[in-house]
């Protein structure tokens, strides 16, 4: 018997450009089908800055636009306030985020704006090959780091989740994994919650994904997703930081 795969709406019949065992592909499906089941789909704009997930637009069936580096926050935060009946969030990775990023998220944040943020983060700039990214392990090698990170050059690596929880204009924030099954399933679930929490009006909110990279990484895909898993949930621990009381 022939398996089928059910093809959500939100996903454009289009291959991708990511590379073998990059797990984009999955966090694209994932927010599509959260769109999809809340009817969404006709009624979302979304933002996507430099990096790997400049191409999203290519396959996301949404409206998209593109913005400067590290600035789809701001963008974001535009469109939100002149279109408050849309859905809208940006899509955006670590070396976006937290680098350049880092203020327009912050502030973004802070001020409580009304559209959701899926940060993926893979430890590492991948675009523009593999320099280390705030986000990049204690001892990681990297480009710009080829003997690995040494804490007393670079610092520590940053956690993103651990930060925006401390703002109060951040109302829902979780970091998620995709390298298994059931963390998959788990990650569905908390981008249904922020997207909740966008329509409540109740604040701004954020999902953080672990996310694999082997090219940059020198893994196979197989080995990308058991380091998410040894490597880089024990320093990035998997859970809600923050949420409202009713959730």
């Amino acid at each position: 018997m022939k398996q089928v795969f059910a093809v959500t709406r939100g996903m454009l019949p289009a291959d991708t450009s990511y590379c073998p065992g990059c797990t984009h592909g999955v966090a694209h499906r994932l927010i599509m089908e959260c769109l999809d089941e809340m009817g969404e789909l006709e009624n979302t704009i979304a933002v996507s800055p430099i990096g790997c997930s400049i191409v999203a637009h290519q396959y996301m069936n949404i409206d998209m636009c593109e913005s400067a580096h590290g600035r789809a926050p701001a963008v974001a935060s535009g469109i939100r306030r002149v279109h408050p009946d849309k859905t809208v969030f940006t899509y955006q990775g670590d070396g976006d985020l937290a680098s350049i990023g880092m203020g327009e998220i912050i502030h973004a944040a802070h001020r409580g704006e009304k559209f959701t943020t899926f940060f993926i983060n893979n430890a590492i700039y991948g675009m523009t090959g593999g320099q280390m990214a705030p986000t990049t392990l204690l001892g990681q090698k990297a480009t710009t780091a080829i003997y690995g990170r040494q804490k007393e050059k670079a610092g520590s690596p940053l956690r993103i989740c651990e930060m925006l929880s401390t703002v109060e204009g951040a109302v829902y924030v979780e970091r998620v994994a995709l390298n298994s099954p059931a963390n998959v399933r788990k990650a569905k679930k908390a981008i249904r919650n922020a997207l909740e929490v966008q329509k409540r009006g109740l604040g701004f909110s954020f999902v953080e994904m672990l996310s694999s990279c082997p090219t940059n990484w020198g893994k196979t895909p197989y080995d990308a997703l058991q380091w998410i898993q040894d490597a880089m949930i024990p320093y990035y621990p998997l859970g809600v930081f923050r949420k409202p009381e009713d959730m």
